[in-house]
């Protein structure tokens, strides 16, 4: 990048207290089985799979955005001991895809992916999902900023990314019992465990003890009554109570009627799904790049699943803000807090931002030295955006 393009880089203080500090806080991560996580993860990896095949036919990606998708929830009859399926849920992934003139079938191309994801990460059986794609051929102005004639990159849109570094208390927490529950150790210990699970999480003052609320579908197969439920739910509480996310009050599936005797009142699924019969998903309302969502910090509202990971901003600077952040953080040991944000301008280069803020809380003052380290990093992942793009087709990227 030459002189004349470096972007200039803002530092300055954060200009809210951290948030570790601020008298409250809350935030949410909704885990790898609910509708929207799905929905997130069967349209980043019809993307994925449609990037690597435009470049083993064309030598490179061709411009793509399959971040339009829908889960629309089927139909359940849930039994102790096994109920069934009376309607399959279905998927629609929506978007626009070059096609070279049919010399690439996208639509095939996406469905695989879908169920190839479907297979590999969801327990149930994949046959309980249909999938159906709604994509086009994207307008010829909005191609021409994939490179190939030219070698720069240029953005697609105008819009911001933001990241943040490092996790609050309460975030590292509810990451953690996120990890917990869908452990392969707890999978093994509780089979009653569906893969659909939320979490839910406040606390109040600084030091306040964290209340997580989580919804977790149960299995029905694996559970032989009401009573049952209940012993698994006691025993999934006192899993979770005893864990590394402690101290924290944690209630499970609140809605529950604690009378109950049948199947009615209680959170029991066929799946382990919601998406079975309660809940519909879709692409953009699940957890941000940083894999919570977090009303405490700055946030877009794009949805980083399913873009194109060479032009699309609304992908790439999300991505690279949290990249951006973490380094910062991780290797200026004065900064405490970061927030970073960066702001595209359509028809630009990738590495060209209209606006890259280093927001800081830090030990003592933001001098020169330190400024100047911040903008090195910066422009550091500026100047090779191109590595992003490799992240995320290597699946090392955080997305959601």
């Amino acid at each position: 990048m030459n002189a004349a393009a470096i972007p200039d880089v803002l530092v300055k203080p954060l200009s809210r207290a951290p948030v570790d500090s601020q008298e409250y806080e809350m935030c949410e991560h909704k885990g790898i089985g609910h509708p929207d996580t799905i929905t997130d993860a069967v349209c980043e990896a019809a993307s994925r799979e449609l990037s690597l095949a435009y470049r083993e036919r064309f030598g490179r990606i061709l411009h793509h955005n399959l971040d339009k998708g829908l889960l629309i929830a089927g139909s359940s009859a849930p039994r102790f001991g096994g109920g069934t399926i009376n309607e399959p849920m279905k998927i629609i992934i929506c978007g626009r895809a070059t096609t070279r003139g049919g010399k690439i079938d996208v639509r095939e191309i996406a469905i695989a992916a879908a169920r190839r994801y479907l297979q590999q990460h969801i327990c149930c059986d994949p046959d309980h999902f249909g999938i159906a794609t709604e994509i086009k051929e994207g307008s010829s102005n909005l191609q021409t900023v994939m490179p190939g004639r030219r070698e720069t990159v240029l953005a697609n849109d105008t819009s911001f990314g933001v990241g943040f570094a490092p996790y609050s208390r309460l975030e590292q927490a509810v990451l953690r019992l996120a990890g917990i529950l869908k452990s392969d150790e707890f999978r093994r210990d509780f089979p009653a465990a569906g893969d659909d699970f939320k979490i839910m999480a406040h606390r109040r003052d600084s030091h306040g003890v964290p209340v997580m609320t989580v919804a977790l579908a149960m299995i029905d197969k694996h559970v032989r009554s009401s009573g049952h439920y209940f012993l698994l739910k006691q025993a999934i509480l006192d899993r979770l109570l005893s864990s590394p996310a402690a101290p924290a009050e944690i209630r499970i599936n609140v809605l529950d009627d604690m009378d109950s005797k049948d199947e009615q009142g209680i959170y029991l699924t066929v799946t382990g799904l919601s998406a079975e019969m309660g809940d519909d998903g879709q692409v953009g309302r699940g957890n941000r790049a940083c894999g919570l969502i977090t009303p405490n910090r700055a946030m877009s509202l794009e949805a980083v699943a399913g873009k194109n990971p060479v032009s699309h901003v609304g992908k790439i600077y999300n991505v690279m803000a949290t990249l951006m952040a973490q380094d910062i953080h991780e290797n200026i040991e004065a900064v405490e807090e970061i927030n970073m944000l960066l702001l595209s301008a359509i028809g630009r280069p990738i590495g060209q931002p209209q606006a890259a803020v280093a927001e800081l809380s830090v030990k003592g003052e933001i001098t020169a030295a330190l400024d100047g380290r911040v903008r090195a990093i910066v422009h550091g992942w500026l100047a090779n955006a191109d590595q992003v793009t490799d992240l995320i087709l290597n699946q090392k990227a955080p997305l959601y």
